[in-house]
Formats: structure tokens, sequence, C-alpha cells
């Protein structure tokens, strides 16, 4: 089972405003955002969307839902969730250790996991199981935020594997992990 990421941080590193805004994605001097940036690729080489609660709850925000309706969505939380009503079928609630979770996604049939949300990220790259990361780097200092990385236990080791730049000033970069 493979697990990748696929995210925008800011120039210095955050995914989101403290109080989880994303309006600096498509701010004033912001990306231009009807470029693809390989998502659409990136989707369809995933079976299943792992986020964390706190990145559910910013998407409902969204106004329509945020994933193509026959993708499975895993919500992590470790309090009991009700999920809103009217979401596709395939979305539901998981709780376990990152290592505990793609075994069972894994013996659900899934193949390749795109994991979202700072926490959940962080929490697969501790126990050392993103097996892809995909950093875009837009060209905005927040100055605070919500931080893409966080403490790890040791030292994570990534190989460079590509970097690319789009004409709206971002940069992609994509890493996997030295074996």
């Amino acid at each position: 089972m493979r697990a990748s990421v696929f995210i925008a941080t800011s120039l210095d590193g955050f995914i989101a405003r403290s109080d989880g805004g994303l309006d600096w994605l498509t701010g004033e001097g912001g990306a231009e955002i009807e470029e693809d940036h390989g998502y659409e690729a990136f989707m369809a080489s995933v079976d299943i969307v792992v986020i964390g609660r706190g990145t559910y709850e910013k998407v409902l925000t969204f106004g329509k839902w945020a994933y193509a309706p026959d993708m499975a969505v895993r919500v992590l939380t470790t309090r009991p969730l009700v999920l809103q009503e009217g979401l596709p079928k395939g979305v539901e609630t998981l709780s376990g250790s990152p290592a505990d979770i793609l075994a069972a996604l894994e013996r659900q049939g899934f193949h390749h996991a795109y994991v979202d949300g700072g926490k959940t990220i962080q929490g697969f790259l501790r126990a050392g199981l993103i097996h892809r990361m995909t950093v875009t780097r837009i060209p905005v200092l927040l100055g605070t935020g919500i931080p893409l990385f966080g403490p790890l236990p040791q030292d994570l080791h990534f190989r460079h594997v590509a970097t690319r730049s789009f004409a709206g000033g971002l940069v992609q970069s994509v890493y996997e992990p030295f074996v």
C-alpha cells in the first residue's frame, strides 16, 4: 500500500493561516490556480483519500464536496464523529495508527492513498509511511500559520525526484524517502 502527499505551502512552510484560512492560495498576487499543476493526474493515480478531521471540517466549508463522488475518503478521528448528511457513500471515519490504517485499507483492496491534512501528514511521516511527497510552494510569506512539518523522532531523508516551475510563480518539488 502506497501513501503519497500532494500539497501546497507558503514559502515559509505553512499550509494554512493560524485560523485555517486558505485565502492566500488565490489572493492578490496569488497563484494562477486555473493551471492544473499535476493535481488531476495525481488524483487519477490514487484510489482513496485519507484526511484528518480538521481537513474534513475545512472541506465542508467549501460549499461542494472537494473530491470526486466515487472517490473513497476516510476521515481520521480519535473522537466520535457523525458525518454530514449528503456526502458520497464512500466517505467513512477511521481511527488507529498510520500503520494500522494503511493495513486496514490494503485489506479492503486499496492500493494508493492520498494523505492530506497537517497533523495527518505529520503522523504518517513520523511512522515512515509516506512514499512520495509533492510540495508546491506558493510565492507568499505568511509569517505564521499551520506548518506542514512538525517534530520528528529522528531525521527523515528524502531523495529529490523532480522540480518544475509554473507561470504563476509556483515551484513544485517531488521527493521520495531513501530506503
